[in-house]
């Protein structure tokens, strides 16, 4: 026999067993589930008309229309001297500074200042350190006394007043310097 024969007797072989009863079992089955359930849908709600709104607020803003918050007028005076050379301790944010130490020279008194480098810096009132615009007002023995210009929300400059502590030497620093 040629495969194309033994080819066409298994397909008429596989097609004869598709066909019959065979699944009359299932069939009676689902039948006998099916005979005591019913379907119940809810009826459809009632839809009311559409009734437009009138906008009759006109005189108010438009909530849907982007506005851009304008600045008081004249408010402050107080602005940073942005044309001054800068100097650098204001290159690094003031918790970053440590006052280390104080001077006397010719009844003025200088704060040492050491940066996050190292590097020690002599400064003295009217200086400026820190990010925020921020001007030595006085030294003591203790702390150094800065006035700070920072912007607010709505884009106007205030005032506020920091302090850089003594940092005073911990013992472990100490035994290092000893040996």
């Amino acid at each position: 026999m040629s495969t194309r024969a033994v080819l066409a007797v298994a397909s008429v072989a596989l097609l004869a067993g598709c066909f019959g009863e065979s699944h009359q079992d299932l069939r009676s089955w689902m039948a006998e589930q099916g005979k005591g359930t019913r379907g119940r849908l809810d009826p459809l709600p009632q839809i009311r008309p559409y009734e437009p709104f009138a906008y009759n607020a006109f005189d108010l803003p438009d909530p849907f229309k982007p506005r851009k918050i304008e600045p008081a007028k004249g408010g402050s005076k107080l602005a940073p001297d942005l044309a001054r050379r800068r100097e650098p301790l204001e290159a690094f944010p003031l918790e970053s500074l440590t006052m280390v130490g104080t001077l006397e020279r010719n009844k003025a008194i200088f704060a040492l200042v050491r940066t996050p480098g190292k590097d020690i810096y002599q400064v003295r009132a009217g200086n400026y350190m820190g990010q925020d615009y921020g001007v030595i007002v006085g030294i003591s023995d203790t702390d150094i006394k800065l006035r700070e210009l920072v912007q607010d929300g709505a884009g106007d400059w205030t005032e506020r007043t920091s302090s850089l502590q003594l940092q005073q030497p911990d013992q472990n620093t100490q035994q290092e310097q000893r040996r």
